[in-house]
């Protein structure tokens, strides 16, 4: 009976095995088509933040509010609705006088970023949504969160929302976590910004890294042959003999990138002191309001949670359609999650025996 069990477990662990090679492989190809897909192939979906927070706190009040109590509220509730229902039936039957006030509204988008700031097309169809709905008075907030990446990358995703700004439209960037390198140049654009108190900001430097494997070729006897056309076309490489001149225009085009990106800050933000900023250190939250790279310490939380009561929040999130090998891929995760989690169970319940 043992031997059956101990078969049955190896089998199991064979089986899941299996199962990961091939998550992997479908994994591959998912990725293979996502980036041939055109970028058109998604949609906007655009979620009422206000609503949501209102059924929130009605699911609390049904625990915490006594029911007579209760009643009595929702009741009042209703009313209200009932009379702005009525208010905004009449409006529409009319011209709006000159000095009624609107509802304002605030857009919140999310920027998540990677080493090539991939989300810059999402960002891109957002904004592109956003953009011809924006009425006087309303506002854009970005949430962004990145360590940085490539320059050219974040130099695009950085001009997206230098289309806000264009258009006029006040933009507040929030920082919970990190806008570090790439991510600080995208913070930088925005009318405001603000910060959690313990998230990372700054890092205006430009950083490049390369193994050199020419002594390990030279010793294996391998030869390595570069050809170029254009004395700067190739400074430094991984395999050839690395030159004093070529490490020498190397570090020149890095001081160059680094003259930009503080340029780059430095209009955006002439107040900040670039010269104390711009040394390729990182400030928490707090130490960065002190240096001028921030404007308040507040959560994007705190900020959306603030207008709640008077504006209209929506959040605007564009939505890549899934490939059948991508869902596919997704399925096969979750039943290889489950598969491992019934091994470990019935590994525990063996061993409480």
């Amino acid at each position: 009976m043992e031997f059956i069990y101990e078969y049955g477990l190896f089998f199991a662990q064979a089986l899941t095995f299996v199962a990961a090679i091939l998550v992997v492989a479908v994994s591959l190809v998912a990725i293979g088509q996502r980036q041939k897909a055109e970028l058109h192939e998604g949609h906007i979906e655009v979620r009422d933040l206000n609503e949501k927070y209102r059924h929130i706190g009605q699911n609390i009040q049904h625990v915490v509010v006594e029911p007579e109590q209760l009643k009595a509220q929702l009741k009042a509730e209703k009313k209200e609705e009932k009379s702005k229902a009525k208010a905004a039936k009449k409006k529409r039957g009319k011209a709006a006088e000159p000095d009624e006030e609107q509802r304002k509204r605030l857009y919140v988008l999310d920027f998540d970023g990677d080493i090539k700031a991939s989300a810059t097309d999402n960002l891109r169809e957002e904004i592109s949504a956003v953009l011809p709905q924006v009425q006087p008075g309303d506002e854009v907030l970005v949430k962004v969160e990145s360590p940085g990446g490539m320059v050219h990358s974040y130099g695009l995703a950085a001009s997206q929302l230098q289309r806000v700004r264009d258009a006029g439209v006040p933009l507040t960037i929030a920082v919970d976590k990190v806008a570090a390198s790439g991510g600080y140049m995208m913070a930088c654009v925005a009318n405001r910004i603000i910060a959690a108190p313990f998230a990372v900001l700054g890092s205006i430097g430009v950083l490049a890294q390369l193994p050199n494997f020419h002594r390990l070729l030279k010793k294996n006897d391998v030869d390595f042959e570069l050809f170029t056309a254009g004395e700067y076309k190739r400074t430094v490489t991984m395999f050839g003999e690395n030159t004093e001149k070529g490490r020498e225009k190397f570090m020149e085009e890095l001081e160059d990138t680094h003259g930009l990106f503080k340029d780059f800050v430095n209009s955006n933000r002439p107040e900040l002191d670039i010269a104390k900023v711009a040394t390729g250190e990182v400030w928490y939250g707090s130490r960065a309001l002190d240096v001028g790279l921030i404007d308040e310490l507040q959560t994007s939380d705190a900020f959306v949670q603030g207008r709640l009561q008077d504006w209209d929040v929506f959040e605007v999130k564009f939505v890549h359609k899934k490939s059948w090998q991508e869902k596919l891929g997704f399925a096969a995760e979750g039943a290889m999650e489950k598969a491992f989690l019934k091994i470990w169970q019935r590994g525990q319940s063996r061993n409480n025996y």
